[in-house]
């Protein structure tokens, strides 16, 4: 019989987006259990990864009556199905876990950081925060960076002792290759997004929040609009109004511009990337971004903040352009600079994204150095 592997993430949607078919290729070694809160997509991971799934309740954001709640009833899960290994790789999901996991005696207990929130936070919050890491870590018996960027961020802030490696290259899952490529239908359905007359197209996908920077890229963008004409923005993600809001200037600007193409959340990222010309992800904090990865398989070259992740994918005027964090002005010039060169060097480096993605962060490598990973476990 397999050993038992619980793979935990605090949302349901978090364990059947970013580990979508990681799930399914380990089954074939151990037999893995998802664990998360959500039963909506708890069925869809178990349907179409073939595992067996577990539903516990937990809260993103700290509320120490639920928390208290969710921690016992793990505690009561990892009891009953006495695993291997549990390997956690969201905040709360991660604490919570592997406090249980240290408390019930699971031999491994592997903690993925794939992003630290306290690095844009000030005061009590950070305190808190930290602290958070500083236990999901001291409880975990393998810690295990997304990357350089944050490897480096937990030694600095002293946040663990223990030895520190990523899976390979980095990033949890990789990239499917074979789904995120410019397909016939994905380029029909991206004809009939893009504006005809359109000289340049930026794409922006994820939360509409505060700290993926989209206040300075409207801020950019729009002073961009008036100096170029039909240079478009297209917008993929929800506004979020109680987590890290944007502002209501910003909003108003983003549903009321025309350059700007206001698209929502989609299931399907595909056609926007191959509708546009160039990513632009003005991010504050990251793990390591799949937006990044996907857009350069999609071959567009991006815009990137320098922060964790962004600046470990992203190699400077060879697939893309870093810049400071929380710069319009940067944003600004630099999406100029991209229209400007949008037939000399942007393209030149679109024709590198695909090949430096693929190179670096297959998937097939990713789960097969992670499957090495668990088998050196004893």
């Amino acid at each position: 019989m397999n050993k038992k592997l619980i793979r935990v993430t605090t949302i349901s949607m978090s364990l059947d987006i970013l580990l979508k078919g990681q799930l399914a290729y380990l089954n074939q070694y151990f037999d893995v259990v998802g664990l998360s809160s959500g039963e909506k997509n708890l069925n869809i991971v178990e349907r179409r990864e073939g595992i067996r799934t577990i539903e516990v309740g937990m809260e993103r954001e700290i509320n120490l009556l639920a928390d208290l709640k969710s921690l016992i009833i793990l505690i009561k899960v990892f009891r009953s199905e006495k695993p291997f290994i549990v390997h956690t790789n969201t905040p709360k999901g991660s604490l919570l876990s592997m406090l249980a996991a240290c408390m019930t005696h699971i031999p491994h207990r592997i903690y993925s950081v794939t992003g630290l929130r306290f690095e844009t936070t000030t005061g009590l919050k950070r305190f808190l925060l930290k602290s958070m890491e500083r236990i999901t870590c001291f409880c975990a018996t393998k810690v295990i960076p997304e990357g350089d960027g944050v490897k480096n961020t937990l030694l600095k802030e002293k946040v663990t002792k223990k030895p520190l490696h990523k899976i390979l290259n980095g990033n949890i899952n990789g990239i499917d290759l074979t789904y995120f490529s410019c397909t016939t239908n994905i380029l029909e359905i991206a004809n009939r997004i893009r504006d005809k007359n359109a000289i340049f197209t930026f794409c922006f996908v994820g939360r509409l929040v505060r700290d993926k920077g989209v206040n300075e890229l409207i801020e950019a963008f729009v002073k961009l609009s008036k100096e170029l004409k039909n240079v478009h923005l297209l917008l993929v993600g929800n506004f979020e109004k109680n987590l890290d809001p944007i502002s209501e200037k910003i909003e108003k600007l983003i549903l009321n511009s025309k350059e700007i193409k206001f698209m929502d959340y989609q299931e399907d990222v595909r056609p926007f990337f191959a509708a546009s010309d160039a990513l632009v992800f003005p991010s504050y904090r990251e793990g390591f971004p799949n937006v990044v990865l996907q857009a350069g398989a999609m071959g567009l070259p991006s815009i990137v903040t320098d922060i964790n992740g962004c600046n470990e994918i992203i190699v400077q005027k060879q697939n893309g352009i870093i810049i400071p964090s929380r710069s319009a002005d940067s944003l600004y010039t630099a999406m100029k600079y991209f229209v400007e060169q949008k037939d000399d060097l942007v393209k030149e480096m679109s024709f590198k994204a695909r090949p430096m993605i693929a190179s670096r962060y297959e998937q097939s490598e990713v789960w097969k150095a992670l499957l090495d990973e668990y088998q050196s476990l004893r």
